[in-house]
């Protein structure tokens, strides 16, 4: 097929770090947090509840991606890593869906984290003094 002489052009005027910058904004439109007080941590579990949804929710390409991948339980950081999504874009999504029903949060186990190394290095240093 013959080129038109125009292929060039449009590359020039495309400026491909820009982008990646613009399209996640675009596709939480304009959002930069989650709504509604959701708070989503990286290791939660996200699973679809099977839900349709409802007529003025119309899901995008990107939310219809992430239910499909949430037929099983998945993690937040796994799901940003399969979409190829910033985690706070997929975080906003997310909120979105939870708003509507779709998908529901399996918090992670978070237990007390104690730093035996950190404790003894207080108490030194409190010793010290």
């Amino acid at each position: 097929m013959a080129g038109t002489g125009h292929e060039g052009r449009a590359e020039r005027f495309l400026d491909w770090e820009t982008v990646a910058v613009v399209r996640p904004y675009a596709v939480t439109k304009g959002r930069t947090a989650p709504t509604g007080g959701t708070q989503v941590g990286l290791i939660d579990a996200v699973v679809a509840t099977g839900q349709w949804p409802q007529p003025q929710f119309r899901p995008g390409p990107e939310e219809r991606r992430i239910l499909e991948l949430c037929h099983r339980a998945k993690p937040v950081v796994d799901l940003a890593s399969e979409t190829n999504l910033p985690v706070g874009v997929v975080r906003v999504l997310l909120s979105d869906l939870i708003d509507e029903g779709l998908v529901r949060v399996i918090p992670a186990a978070r237990k007390p984290h104690t730093d035996q190394r950190l404790l003894r290095m207080v108490l030194d240093g409190l010793q010290s003094l």
